[in-house]
């Protein structure tokens, strides 16, 4: 059966609209099954910004992409309006790299990186390798599209680099290593234990913004979004006067703002607002600032 004339349009309406969308179970945040879960991570890999469309939200629309695509399976990749195909598809594309053509992505660095692995995280490294490692796994750093930075173990896969350091090597995919020059790796103590930091010259900044300076924003002309990211409990007791609370329902609209937009964040004292504000940034937001000290300085600095 034919999908209804108004859910083929709508369908139409969104792969005209969106130069890359994934139809999926799930959001990109939160996918919600294992096949949507690796599209997901192949296009953040490659890309920092695309459309997603949760079919687990609308049994119609769910029925009317396949009849659409002639695909029977959910994820859906489409890019400028054309059908690519399902997860089985995009892995075997990106693995020959004909995904990265498809996107516009250029796969090969002009060097290979320099990374500054500290001692204390070669010997974390070293142990985790030695306890948890299957023969034959190694370290490897994946650097997403949005500068997100993850180390995982698995056996090294063909194209990828392998940086060769005091101790311990490093796997990069070639977009990751692209990414990389100049990292600096190193362990912190977190409440659930070791953990490793990993700081990257690269990647999108935070830039600190004092009370005073807040304030004088605030008394000008120019328009930006400031960002409470405390709870509602938080708020009730005293907040900044025009700005807006960042809730589940407010990120979406926030979002989908242009990414030029000046984004302010607080919070208490400035630990939460600078996480949110590192988000944002890694969305590819430009001009992204975390009030130092958050709103306890607020508070000391301006007397109300």
């Amino acid at each position: 059966m034919a999908p209804q004339e108004t859910d083929r349009e709508h369908i139409q309406e969104l792969v005209t609209r969106n130069p890359v969308l994934l139809f999926m179970k799930g959001n990109r945040d939160a996918p919600q099954c294992g096949f949507s879960a690796t599209v997901i991570r192949i296009l953040d890999t490659l890309i920092p910004d695309y459309a997603t469309e949760d079919v687990l939200q609308d049994a119609s629309l769910r029925d009317a992409i396949k009849t659409f695509s002639s695909w029977p399976t959910i994820p859906q990749l489409y890019v400028n309006g054309e059908f690519i195909g399902g997860c089985d598809i995009v892995q075997e594309l990106f693995a020959n790299g004909e995904l990265h053509k498809t996107l516009g992505v250029e796969a090969t660095p002009d060097a290979a990186p320099e990374i500054n692995v500290t001692e204390a995280a070669t010997q974390a490294l070293k142990k985790i390798l030695e306890e948890q490692a299957p023969d034959g796994h190694t370290v490897h750093l994946q650097i997403d599209a949005r500068y997100g930075h993850h180390l995982h173990l698995a056996p090294p896969a063909a194209g990828e680099i392998e940086i060769a350091g005091p101790g311990i090597s490093l796997f990069l995919d070639a977009l990751s290593a692209s990414r990389a020059d100049g990292i600096r790796i190193d362990v912190v103590q977190t409440p659930e234990g070791t953990g490793f930091h990993i700081e990257n010259p690269k990647a999108p900044r935070v830039s600190p913004v004092t009370s005073d300076e807040l304030k004088t924003w605030l008394d000008g002309d120019a328009a930006f979004e400031l960002l409470d990211v405390r709870t509602p409990e938080e708020r009730a007791v005293s907040h900044i006067e025009g700005s807006i609370l960042l809730t589940s329902e407010e990120a979406p609209r926030v979002e989908a703002l242009p990414l030029d937009t000046r984004l302010v964040f607080y919070c208490k004292m400035g630990g939460r607002s600078q996480s949110a504000a590192e988000h944002f940034a890694q969305m590819g937001f430009t001009d992204v600032h975390n009030l130092v000290g958050g709103i306890d300085a607020w508070l000391e600095t301006s007397g109300s």
